[in-house]
């Protein structure tokens, strides 16, 4: 049986993307809590140290493993060996520390950070760009390939891969090295489908996040063209099963499929409404009663 490890990302406490949320929770509150729930791994945010001794020091404290960490590519704007070149603290860091995957996406041009532009704003490429940037993908996911680490692209709203047309068109275009991040949460914000991503791509999925998302919350948002960020405030994701994703269905294809990586409860919160320790051992709870749902082996 495919054997998977649950993770979360530390939104649940404190956003990189909005700072003021959850400014003043210290990481080892993070940590202690999502050990708490039963969280196996955690995935990088602001707080964590970025030298592999420190980072190591402080997981090891709470029996955590380094699922991945975000980094924000810009080959639109440079080279790939310009990419290759800046990519290397942050690769580092992953190998020295066992991570397997990086999480990747392209931020040139993304509004995904700026609360006074809403969504519909969002970048759109030209045949031009996607040529760039497709080229300068399949140049960094062979080089990561070499180095041990897979690229997991992260598709993602408000960003120049955000529909499922942008993930099939970015897919069909690079070779296998080019892994997908499948997002539950982001994928159905955009109108695309989950199950229909995993059958056609389940052997380039290499990183799964389970963000669950509310419907009526979305649909008030694009009725308003508001932000992501005003999405966020007002509640627009949340931990698996507190929402209106199913996810049963395109996790039982990974497993058919044989998917053996992370499932990571990702739920940008304000953790002054969604209290993070109660919403983290939900998280935990329901990923795993899922997954097991689905048929996959929980790793401890």
């Amino acid at each position: 049986m495919s054997t998977v490890r649950l993770g979360i990302n530390p939104l649940t406490w404190t956003n990189d993307d909005l700072p003021s949320l959850g400014a003043d929770t210290p990481l080892e509150v993070c940590l202690e809590e999502g050990r708490e729930a039963g969280f196996a791994g955690f995935e990088l945010g602001n707080k964590f140290p970025r030298t592999p001794e420190a980072l190591s020091r402080v997981l090891g404290r709470y029996d955590l493993e380094l699922v991945s960490g975000w980094y924000s590519a810009r080959l639109l704007e440079r080279s790939p060996q310009e990419e290759i070149a800046a990519i290397q603290e942050h690769l580092g860091l992953l190998k020295a520390c066992g991570a397997k995957v990086m999480v990747f996406c392209e931020v040139s041009r993304c509004i995904h950070g700026h609360q006074a532009l809403p969504l519909s704003r969002r970048p759109l490429l030209s045949d031009a760009d996607w040529q760039r940037l497709t080229a300068g993908l399949d140049a960094v996911g062979d080089y990561l390939e070499e180095q041990g680490v897979q690229l997991a692209y992260h598709h993602h709203l408000g960003t120049v891969v955000e529909s499922q047309q942008d993930v099939e068109r970015m897919l069909d275009n690079t070779g296998d090295s080019v892994g997908l991040l499948l997002d539950f949460g982001h994928l159905r914000g955009a109108g695309g489908d989950p199950l229909a991503v995993a059958r056609r791509y389940a052997a380039r999925i290499n990183h799964v996040h389970c963000k669950d998302l509310r419907l009526p919350v979305l649909e008030e948002l694009r009725n308003r063209d508001k932000s992501f960020l005003d999405g966020v405030l007002d509640g627009l994701f949340t931990v698996p099963g507190d929402g209106n994703v199913d996810f049963l269905p395109a996790l039982t294809h990974l497993r058919e499929a044989d998917y053996r990586g992370w499932l990571v409860v990702e739920a940008e919160q304000d953790p002054e409404v969604a209290h993070p320790l109660t919403y983290a051992r939900m998280g935990y709870r329901n990923l795993r009663a899922l997954a097991e749902q689905a048929g996959f082996t929980v790793a401890d």
